[in-house]
């Protein structure tokens, strides 16, 4: 029994840190409690409010699990919100509906013909869905499925009723096999949608305490446990990866992931919300903590040890996979560097492994290559953990040497990996409009900061001065395609002219999923240099208020037809500021560079307060695996990584009276906002361990030797 001391004592500590006569509420209970799974599935492909689907997983694991409502195995929107059926129950590895799947398999239990294809009317009032367990209940076979993973195994328990004919199906998709024995089902299945060599297979094991793939009798209330998991390198090595669950009760696998997530979520502890903030603000960073997953397993020796979509061979070492870098390098990565640094040290292992495989790393993995998006953001991820000091120095002469690569040349079939018109960027400082490259403003200002965090490597590195001097005068390419006139950033042709005529409203055709009015911020590491461009503070600020203030107006004419990111810019209502997608995600802040950070204090709450929620429609766009989310957790905290690799955060108007952060070595940062309240963003003054801060910029160094951040609300 606690004493009445002891039981009273965190409640008069929050006392004193508060300094009023009332504790700021915190959270009860187990913090993944306050996690909802179905954040964001309420998506089409015409639609997103996230393009998510309920992962039932551990943080960053090899397999995910979700329930099925498509009857396709090859429709990327597997699980939708406003759906009525579940057809199945599908180890996933999915990142994204527009990149689809590979390796993957599915369970359905139910009684009745074996003919067709298994289906049922569900409700969600009758399913619970966590981060750690998931439950429905199937109504056409009266049947209750339970769902709960590890890393690279789970178990599922069916509770069937009294029938003369229940049946679990393994379906291993398209070109799959599946064997069984009376109660264990191997196979494997080979589906991918790309980004694998030849002979890609994603080996399963599931074993069982009732048949499989045969009708057999059950009583009402009668309960099959299944135990599956899955290798990519090899059917013994699944069998090895079984051994996650073998042996251990449901219950057991179920209570241990709980406290993997609460222990991993807690690492951020807020107070002084609301219950509805902190569904919004854990859910979140559930979706921030499931990509990049591991695609390491481990062998019969204790060691990591993969299969590579690199080489098609079997190889030692960590490996990560599933995230596409144009999204994740922006807020992402620097949120696993400043709270999960363990983690992304052996995703940068991986990256190194990647290097000794291929010549390139990729921009887009999953698992390997994919041919999507543009830039050559790998550099941005790489030089930000490098920076921080996550990476070892082996691994990075190894990064290194992919990163000068790669801004040499580009991948023999995957164009998005290396840089697609290199050669123009290189000689003439801009990607031209006319040479037949799509999206060459996008590229050529992606590719001047790229250039920027390879020379903050090369630097660390101690590289030759004229190394570090080649690629710090190309990081300066983006004045070539800024337009002095607009002051925007526009296409320009080979000839030096700017492309005519223009509209900063027509999307994709020079630039990538958004327009001038976007991408013209795009600008990371040489914010002040922009601001002179544009002729100073008064006028920079004038064109960072005009993307609020102009409607939002479109031109698609590149595609042909509306893109499901125009339609979420317009129903923000904020003009043409697109926060549903990733370019413009960083441009509030930069009201910081101005003299009126206020603007963007106010613009931030107003993000957070409008466009995310922790409803089935809680996003405003695509989620992408975890930047969307990782935007809120840093808004939410108080400042964000304008500029991955800078060491410097900026800073913003947090919304929690109190949080506080583990750092490696058990250290704390602990932020307080006192007098924070809704509808009050601005801040008056901001304190780091005690001393004022002349201007909103907080230096990460600094910030993770831990302390107190003080954040005086007006």
């Amino acid at each position: 029994m606690k004493s009445p001391i002891r039981t009273l004592l965190p409640a008069l500590l929050a006392l004193a840190l508060c300094g009023c006569g009332t504790a700021p509420s915190a959270p009860d209970g187990h913090l993944s409690d306050y996690v909802s799974t179905l954040v964001g599935t309420e998506s089409d492909w015409t639609f997103s409010t996230g393009n998510t689907y309920p992962a039932i997983a551990l943080p960053w694991g090899m397999n995910f699990w979700t329930p099925m409502t498509s009857d396709r195995e090859d429709n990327g929107w597997t699980y939708q919100y406003g759906a009525h059926r579940i057809t199945g129950f599908k180890q996933t590895h999915q990142p994204s509906p527009w990149i689809n799947d590979y390796g993957a398999f599915s369970v359905m239990p139910f009684t009745g013909t074996a003919d067709g294809k298994p289906a049922s009317w569900f409700s969600h009032k009758s399913e619970v869905a966590k981060p750690y367990y998931y439950r429905v209940y199937l109504a056409d076979y009266d049947i209750t499925v339970e769902i709960t993973p590890t890393e690279r195994a789970a178990v599922m328990r069916f509770t069937f009723p009294k029938s003369d004919s229940s049946f679990i199906a393994v379906n291993p998709y398209r070109d799959g096999m599946v064997l069984a024995t009376r109660r264990e089902a191997t196979g494997f299945s080979v589906q991918n949608h790309g980004g694998v060599p030849e002979g890609f297979r994603n080996h399963f094991v599931i074993r069982a305490d009732a048949p499989l793939l045969e009708t057999f009798p059950t009583t009402r209330g009668q309960v099959v446990t299944l135990y599956v998991a899955s290798s990519f390198i090899s059917s013994e090595q699944a069998a090895l990866n079984l051994k996650e669950v073998e042996g251990r009760s449901f219950d057991e696998v179920r209570d241990a992931a709980q406290a993997r997530w609460d222990e991993v979520l807690g690492r951020i502890r807020v107070a002084g919300g609301t219950d509805d903030q902190y569904r919004t603000f854990y859910s979140c960073l559930y979706r921030s903590v499931l990509f990049p997953r591991k695609f390491y397993e481990i062998g019969a020796d204790g060691q990591p040890v993969h299969y590579s979509p690199y080489n098609g061979q079997v190889e030692p070492g960590y490996l990560y996979t599933d995230t596409g870098f144009w999204d994740t390098f922006r807020a992402l990565f620097p949120l696993l560097n400043l709270v999960y640094p363990d983690v992304n040290a052996e995703i940068q292992a991986g990256l190194a492994n990647i290097a000794r495989e291929n010549d390139f790393l990729p921009e887009w993995a999953s698992p390997g290559h994919r041919n999507c998006m543009v830039g050559n953001n790998s550099a941005a991820v790489v030089a930000d953990a490098a920076m921080q000091g996550i990476t070892s120095r082996e691994d990075l002469e190894v990064l290194y040497r992919a990163l000068v690569h790669a801004s040499e040349n580009v991948h023999p079939t995957v164009g998005s990996s290396g840089r697609k018109g290199h050669e123009y960027y290189n000689e003439l400082g801009y990607i031209p409009y006319d040479v037949g490259i799509n999206e060459n403003v996008a590229r050529t200002l992606e590719y001047a900061y790229d250039d920027w965090c390879i020379a903050q490597v090369a630097r660390l590195l101690e590289r030759p001065q004229e190394e570090i001097a080649r690629f710090e005068k190309r990081s300066q390419n983006w004045r070539n395609v800024f337009d002095p006139e607009t002051r925007l950033m526009r296409g320009r042709n080979q000839d030096g002219t700017f492309q005519a005529p223009f509209s900063p409203y027509k999307w994709g055709d020079a630039f990538t999923e958004g327009n001038a009015w976007h991408y013209t911020w795009s600008v990371f590491h040489d914010v002040p240099g922009l601001v002179e461009a544009m002729g100073g503070d008064a006028a920079f600020t004038a064109m960072l208020d005009s993307v609020f203030v102009v409607p939002p107006i479109y031109d698609d004419s590149y595609y042909g037809y509306r893109i499901h990111e125009i339609t979420e810019m317009q129903v923000a209502d904020m003009g043409n500021y697109a926060h549903g997608n990733q370019p413009a995600q960083h441009m509030i802040y930069l009201y910081d560079w101005t003299s009126q950070p206020r603007k963007a204090q106010q613009r931030i709450r107003e993000t957070i307060d409008r466009l995310y929620s922790a409803a089935p429609d809680g996003y405003c766009g695509d989620e992408d695996n975890g930047q969307t989310s990782a935007w809120y957790i840093f808004s939410a905290l108080g400042f964000y990584p304008v500029c991955p690799a800078s060491g410097q955060y900026a800073a913003g108007s947090p919304l929690f009276r109190e949080a506080d952060v583990t750092l490696p070595g058990n250290r704390h940062l602990r932020i307080e906002a006192p007098g924070n309240a809704p509808g009050h963003p601005y801040v008056r003054s901001i304190r780091l361990n005690g001393k004022t801060l002349d201007r909103p910029f907080l230096d990460i160094a600094t910030l993770k030797q831990g302390g107190k951040l003080v954040y005086e609300m007006e």
